[in-house]
């Protein structure tokens, strides 16, 4: 196993970046191996990363190598082991004259930018590069993405990390545990509110969470911060980089083969595994309920749905 890894971070003037970025290089991401960041930024803000350039150099982190900053995203991917995809459009801001409101408007904008990071991606990243997406419509983004870099051999997944976190947190809270005793929380479909989060299959000291708690309904919250993004983006890297335990799994959207019976060619929440030999794997013996099965069949709807409404990218 080679000791350096190249990483491409988009989006790394923004504040999820700036959580993100030491912690890819502070030892605990990915052990001991020296982490080469090349980080992408859009033309009118490219020039605010030699700033964190000059304060990761000051902070003598051990495993940082080499810091690039541009914005010449297919320069960035050359040789890349793993692409963070943060940077995208978010809804609210003013695009040619218009704010973005509807997910539609978003799911096209960002589908542009994520066909040309695609086609980077699978001529010059790595052969076995990994690929985070991040930036929101996640899933879909991921799917443009997917298609564009026609590259199987590379992995494209879909944050959902985020929303298996919060629920991990105010389960603990809920049954007065450590977060680290609550298993095989998954998040099902896509990263929205259809998301279906799996409580049934979700463990406590080998028993279901759903017989133990009476009501679920307090789960759904919609907190949000930069920080825990970036924490559930690093946590998705880490669980990717070692081998999962037989008592558990993590989640993120990955591309549909036909898994549970959800159609293939979406990017879908799945429960996955790392195997000994790197490989991310769905985890393909669990049980759904009938209701589980509906809340699923929702959220693959709407996938199939923004699929529909960017064919035109793929």
């Amino acid at each position: 196993m080679k000791n350096e890894i190249k990483v491409v971070v988009t989006g790394a003037a923004g504040q999820i970046g700036y959580s993100l970025i030491p912690r890819l290089i502070d030892g605990n991401t990915f052990g001991d191996k020296t982490v080469n960041l090349s980080l992408v930024e859009i033309p009118q803000v490219v020039s605010k990363l030699e700033g964190l350039a000059m304060e990761l150099d000051d902070s003598y982190f051990p495993n940082l190598g080499t810091i690039d900053y541009t914005d010449n995203f297919s320069e960035a991917a050359d040789g890349a082991d793993w692409f963070l995809l943060v940077g995208s459009i978010p809804r609210g801001i003013v695009y040619n004259g218009k704010k973005i409101e509807e997910r539609s408007d978003l799911l096209q904008i960002n589908g542009g930018i994520f066909v040309d990071q695609g086609k980077a991606i699978g001529e010059f990243g790595n052969e076995n590069a990994k690929i985070l997406v991040v930036g929101n419509p996640a899933n879909t983004n991921a799917l443009i993405g997917r298609k564009a870099a026609n590259n199987s051999s590379q992995t494209w997944m879909a944050m959902t990390m985020l929303d298996s976190n919060r629920a991990k947190s105010m389960l603990a809270k809920k049954l007065s545990c450590n977060v680290s005793e609550i298993k095989k929380m998954i998040i099902w479909g896509n990263h929205s509110p259809t998301m279906y989060p799996d409580f049934e299959n979700a463990l406590k000291d080998n028993q279901s969470v759903a017989n133990l708690i009476e009501d679920t309904n307090w789960i759904d919250s919609h907190a949000s911060s930069a920080t825990s993004a970036a924490k559930a983006a690093l946590d998705t890297v880490i669980a990717c980089e070692n081998e999962t335990s037989s008592d558990d799994c993590f989640s993120a959207a990955v591309y549909s083969d036909g898994a549970y019976d959800v159609p293939e060619g979406i990017m879908c929440g799945f429960p996955l595994m790392t195997t000994p030999s790197g490989e991310i794997e769905i985890i393909r013996d669990l049980t759904l309920s009938d209701n589980a099965r509906s809340r699923l069949s929702l959220s693959v709807d709407e996938l199939l749905s923004e699929r529909e409404a960017v064919k035109d990218l793929l």
